[in-house]
């Protein structure tokens, strides 16, 4: 779990609802109407621009921000330059029982592949590829709610036109006219709520997840690469070093 995300959900609400108690409680901020407007306008522009197979993801999307897939670099280096020393002293068909063991799918896939006897650039081709459609998987969810953030304070806008429409027809009561501002400017307020809250900042960690992703599988590939060349074990440490900052690397020769 990201407990990033998790503090900083509850410590912007939180902080944003001590506010609104100091300032006179909760009930003045609440109306249905309201609500209705701006949540039941979201989801139904998004269904407009989005198919409904995409929305129905939007829950588990949602749950890639508390989860994230574990993509640190660092602890595959290690793991690849065992593989290579290895495939160096027993050959490369030694990896296919090793590779039983790895839990991530993509250097696991690159290891069978290496194993089935696949050249260097066969290899690249189809793990570029791989890479590719995880970009346009991830560049989907996060679209999705950059557009629900959008979305959320344009609605917000139209909630508060239309309280002003009401409001103008009722001038003829001056005691009305402040409530019914009041009212016409929560729509806002939800709007901007749910758009600088959740959905934009959802958008922004899926789109870090997935870069970093996304490096770890570059990673892995040059490391797979360099396997299948039957590199110089130093050699492929050397290779992947390359990809993280000096302070992280650590060598597997030193100890």
């Amino acid at each position: 779990m990201d407990i990033a995300t998790i503090i900083g959900i509850v410590l912007a609400f939180a902080l944003v609802f001590t506010a609104i108690l100091l300032g006179g409680g909760l009930v003045i901020f609440i109306d249905i109407p309201s609500l209705f407007i701006v949540v039941g306008g979201v989801i139904g522009v998004t269904l407009v621009n989005y198919p409904l197979g995409d929305m129905l993801k939007v829950m588990s999307v949602a749950l890639k921000t508390l989860f994230p897939s574990n993509s640190n670099p660092t602890e595959y280096i290690g793991k690849l330059v065992e593989f290579s020393g290895l495939a160096r002293k027993e050959g490369i068909l030694a990896l296919e029982n090793a590779s039983a063991e790895i839990k991530n799918d993509f250097m696991k896939k690159g290891i069978q592949l290496a194993v089935d006897g696949l050249e260097n650039q066969a290899i690249r081709d189809i793990l570029e590829t791989e890479i590719d459609k995880l970009e346009q998987r991830h560049k989907l969810g996060a679209e999705l709610f950059t557009a629900m953030g959008t979305y959320g304070p344009a609605m917000g806008m139209i909630g508060t036109l239309i309280g002003l429409v009401q409001m103008l027809q009722t001038m003829n009561d001056p005691s009305s006219i402040g409530p019914a501002m009041a009212v016409a400017l929560l729509t806002t307020f939800y709007g901007a709520i749910m758009a600088n809250m959740l959905f934009l900042p959802m958008a922004g960690k899926l789109k870090n997840s997935s870069a970093k992703e996304v490096f770890t599988n570059e990673l892995i590939m040059e490391g797979i690469l360099a396997i299948n060349s039957v590199d110089n074990p130093r050699v492929v440490e050397q290779k992947l070093h390359a990809f993280i900052a000096p302070k992280l690397r650590k060598s597997s020769f030193d100890q």
